[in-house]
């Protein structure tokens, strides 16, 4: 056992799990998927406020932008806390994402609501894989709470791009 993890073992060490329940690692890998995908959505929301011609939902992708940061910072905290590395890095599958979007915006000439509805395309994403973290029960209390306190910035911005989009018709 390395002793990273040596604070959060009971002294049934052997049975691989931390002292509020779960497994160390486990809840390491589930939180640095969570924080891959938020980093996705801080750079799409980056990104996609730099192709929007309307000021006011330039500003509001902005500061969901900074929010998600916010909470990517609370996750990666949590990660430390369990003796694991934090994530720092998006994942492959936003790279992906993105570059469909790029692809889209430039096909259809930086379209507001195109943009819009990719948008919250990617939040029904995040809100499935935060719905999928928060369903499961091998989390330990660290861990789970970190998850269910990102979930209200979820969400908030998933009822924010799906009202978004659903009032322009999307």
């Amino acid at each position: 056992m390395d002793s990273s993890n040596a604070n959060y073992t009971t002294s049934s060490a052997m049975n691989g799990t931390t002292a509020t329940g779960g497994d160390p690692d486990g809840d390491v890998t589930v939180l640095n998927t969570l924080i891959a995908t938020l980093l996705d959505s801080v750079e799409g929301y980056q990104k996609s406020a730099e192709d929007l011609d309307n000021e006011q939902y330039r500003r509001m992708f902005l500061d969901r932008a900074r929010e998600r940061q916010s909470v990517v910072t609370r996750l990666q905290a949590a990660v430390g806390q369990l003796g694991g590395k934090p994530e720092d890095d998006s994942s492959t599958m936003g790279s992906i994402h993105r570059a469909f979007v790029d692809l889209k915006a430039a096909v259809m000439g930086r379209d507001d609501k195109a943009i819009i509805n990719e948008v919250e395309r990617g939040e029904d994403y995040l809100k499935e894989k935060f719905e999928t973290a928060m369903n499961n029960a091998d989390l330990s209390a660290i861990a789970s709470q970190a998850v269910n306190e990102a979930w209200g910035s979820v969400r908030e911005g998933h009822d924010q791009m799906s009202a978004l989009k659903h009032g322009l018709g999307g």
